[in-house]
């Protein structure tokens, strides 16, 4: 029970209550010759309930924690494609996802129903799990390399900071009454952790994981915790919907560099930039319904309106998805119109109707000891939504492509390459 409270405390009260709708919007970003300018601001999330704690992959790709029929799992979302899709299927609530370094793979803290919680590793290919730590609750983490895990771990109400050396299974405990932002400062052998020992004064240290050593950065803004750095010298942090900048030995104090109120920010609440420095993206509490002033999309964009029913074109082909994983017959049909057709590719008729796609699926799930569908590439372009698949059943794997055609709100044909 005592393992309950703290995960409550720490996860549900401190990161979920408070941004419980929260959206993540990726900007470019333009440093040269001394400017600062956010440009093409678009919201990749553009769903209900808790989209947050993104990071880039690499500068096309990016990961977030995001709410999925109550539960929050990690979205992989690209950005040339304009797509997004969820790659692990546990029964918990995953938070943080990042990628792992010299790895295809992705860490994440998940949050069993249990109480259970700990870090974890996903293999983007197939969503399967495995446990990296075992012997701490970790609440908020980042990677200095693929053998070293600096976190904040819960221990007696407070989070403590420590360094795991994953060959030697070893943890050490450097600092205590740390916050939530981890970050490898780049181009340098240290991360930077934010020092609540002075509740009054929270801190911006550094800490070298190999040697233990930690030296004072500098002031965080009052009751602020959440800063990225732009490079090694300067750090970017927010509060409410102002962003602010920090440069080292040239800046006394944090300095407004946008208001991003006129851009339907309300509250930024976690930020970070790719490894080129041209992308942000924020995370935060957003206007529901922003005046069309406050839209600074481009103008080459795809309207509002077509943006809102691009994502219902996507959901109900995830929520096909998702059905099918459950083996739910009902919720699977239901996502599919009542002529609905079925082809090999280029043009091979497998059924037709509803009703004797019932039967042949029906005999599939009954007869599928081990199914899982994951999506290993998605597409939407218009109203087809194409998915590279990788299914397990029975032990073996196939791979294929499966092209959905959405009408009406409802799947009208589905074309298979195998």
């Amino acid at each position: 029970m005592r393992n309950i409270f703290l995960l409550l405390t720490f996860l549900t009260v401190s990161i979920c209550y408070p941004q419980a709708n929260t959206e993540v919007l990726l900007f470019d970003l333009n440093t040269s010759n001394g400017k600062f300018e956010l440009s093409n601001m678009k919201n990749i999330s553009n769903n209900e309930g808790y989209d947050n704690q993104p990071s880039f992959v690499d500068n096309n790709t990016i990961v977030y924690a995001g709410s999925r029929n109550g539960q929050t799992d990690i979205v992989k979302y690209n950005i040339s494609y304009d797509s997004k899709i969820f790659i692990n299927y546990t029964d918990g609530g995953e938070f943080t996802p990042l990628k792992i370094p010299n790895k295809n793979e992705v860490s994440a803290v998940r949050l069993d129903k249990d109480g259970k919680q700990r870090l974890y590793n996903y293999n983007p290919r197939n969503g399967k799990s495995t446990e990296i730590i075992k012997d701490l609750v970790v609440a908020y983490y980042t990677w200095f390399d693929q053998n070293t895990v600096v976190s904040a771990v819960i221990e007696d109400k407070n989070l403590n900071l420590y360094v795991t050396n994953l060959k030697n299974g070893r943890s050490r405990k450097y600092a205590t009454n740390v916050g939530r932002s981890f970050h490898k400062i780049p181009n340098t052998n240290l991360v930077s952790f934010i020092s609540k020992k002075d509740k009054n004064n929270w801190q911006i240290k550094s800490l070298n994981p190999i040697t233990g050593a930690t030296k004072l950065i500098a002031n965080t803004m009052q009751d602020v915790e959440d800063i990225c750095w732009l490079n090694n010298k300067t750090l970017l942090s927010g509060k409410n919907s102002m962003l602010y900048k920090l440069t080292l030995k040239k800046d006394n104090n944090w300095k407004q560099i946008a208001d991003l109120k006129s851009k339907g920010i309300k509250k930024i609440t976690r930020l970070t930039t790719n490894a080129a420095s041209n992308k942000l993206l924020i995370a935060g509490d957003i206007d529901a319904t922003p005046t069309p002033k406050d839209d600074v999309s481009n103008p080459k964009d795809t309207s509002k309106e077509k943006e809102l029913e691009k994502a219902k074109i996507e959901a109900i082909v995830q929520k096909q998805l998702d059905a099918y994983n459950a083996k739910d017959i009902d919720a699977f049909m239901a996502t599919y119109s009542k002529d609905i057709k079925l082809y090999n590719y280029p043009n091979e008729l497998r059924t037709e109707g509803k009703d004797q796609m019932r039967k042949s699926y029906k005999v599939w799930f009954d007869n599928s000891r081990e199914l899982r569908a994951y999506i290993k590439n998605r597409m939407v372009i218009g109203n087809k939504v194409i998915d590279e698949e990788q299914i397990t059943v029975n032990g073996q794997i196939f791979n294929s492509v499966a092209i959905y055609e959405v009408e009406n709100g409802l799947i009208s044909k589905v074309t298979f390459i195998q």
